[in-house]
Formats: C-alpha cells, structure tokens, sequence
C-alpha cells in the first residue's frame, strides 16, 4: 500500500512530503515527485525524485534512480545518479554504477559496479610533486 503523510520541520515554514510503497505492494512503471519515498515493496521502472530514496530492508528496486540522497538497506539493480549522498547499509545487495557528492559502503553490504565521486586521497597515497 502506498502512503503520503506531511511532516513540517521545525523553524522551517515549508512542509516536506513523504511517501511509503508498503511491503507487498509492486509497482510497475516510472515513479516521480518531489518529496522523499520510501521503499518497501517492489519497483519495477525508472525513479526520479527530487528528494531523497529509501530502500528499506526487504523492499526491491529494479531500475535506474536519480535523487538526491539514497540510503540503501535492500536490494537495488540499476545506476544511481544523486546529488547528495549514497549510503549503502550493511545487508544491502546493489548491482549497478554510484554516483553521488559522496558515497559509503558499510561492511557486509554486497556492491557490484562503479562508482563516480569526488575525494581526496590520503597524504601517503599522494604523489609528491
């Protein structure tokens, strides 16, 4: 079942929306808005949201996602484009390319693919010039 609820932040005017696909429930086609979603069911289809995705623990997305952020606890097979971060929980099965502002990789995750960000590396690994 898929749910919207509002929630307003303190000190600020605007109302953020975010919206659940339950557990047993499958989507099919392209999913987008411009508030946050959390997934705990199944999506098959391209997601575009302006806000952030949430893969929780048992949901399934098959497709190609971009975002802001995404935090992934289930299982993901398709790229990533985020502007924010991407945090890949302990657990989590991802068969695709990462990109994102940055990207974390908890130990016990299972991750198949590329991933494109930005960093520095430490001062030992740098060539001095």
């Amino acid at each position: 079942m898929a749910q919207t609820k509002t929630t307003s932040h303190s000190g600020t005017s605007a109302a953020a929306q975010e919206a659940t696909i339950g557990s047993g429930t499958r989507v099919r086609g392209r999913v987008s808005g411009d508030g946050d979603l959390v997934i705990l069911g199944q999506v098959e289809g391209e997601i575009t949201m302006r806000g952030d995705l949430t893969i929780g623990q048992g949901g399934s997305v098959t497709s190609n996602v971009e975002v802001r952020g995404i935090e992934i606890a289930g299982s993901l097979e398709g790229d990533v484009n985020a502007s924010g971060d991407v945090h890949i929980s302990s657990g989590a099965r991802v068969r695709g390319d990462m990109r994102g502002a940055q990207i974390a990789i908890d130990e016990g995750a299972e991750f198949a693919g590329r991933l494109d960000c930005d960093f520095e590396l430490p001062a030992e690994l740098q060539s001095s010039r």
